[in-house]
């Protein structure tokens, strides 16, 4: 594998993007796609990729601010979040999904606008936790993922 991994600076915050790819490939990875959304598509145009998959770290503002306009583009936003409507992530099925976004909140507050989610998935705890550290949730989830997409 060749992975490359270019950095796009984004938004009034300076924030990193991340598009991720093996050259032996034409389907990537984003992370944190921030605002700019034109700065994020202009790099995934002119090395004719594919994004299968966008991970959000938190939701903060400055890691989202594209997610709408990916949304429009036909990708399925995820959030890995408890709510009323949240399924089990083992009972998701990712493979209905052509291109999906991965969206974790903050671990104190969650996702704050979760108005945004197409689907809300939750990873099943036992015991009197409810919720766990980001980077837990996003290796299950990205495990998860990965097994049914195989």
């Amino acid at each position: 594998m060749n992975l490359i991994v270019e950095t796009v600076i984004t938004g009034p915050f300076q924030e990193n993007s991340f598009i991720g790819w093996d050259l032996n490939s034409d389907e990537a990875f984003l992370v944190d796609p921030g605002d700019d959304a034109h700065l994020i598509i202009d790099v995934i145009e002119s090395n004719d990729l594919v994004p299968k998959a966008i991970i959000n770290t938190h939701a903060h503002l400055d890691h989202i601010g594209a997610i709408q306009q990916l949304k429009e583009e036909g990708n399925t936003i995820i959030g890995i979040e408890i709510t009323d409507k949240s399924i089990d992530i083992q009972n998701f099925n990712f493979k209905n999904h052509k291109k999906i976004v991965l969206l974790l909140g903050s671990e104190r507050n969650g996702i704050g606008n979760i108005n945004i989610l197409d689907h809300s998935i939750a990873i099943p705890m036992f015991g009197k936790n409810s919720s766990m550290n980001v980077i837990h949730s996003l290796s299950i989830a990205l495990y998860e993922v990965t097994n049914q997409l195989k």
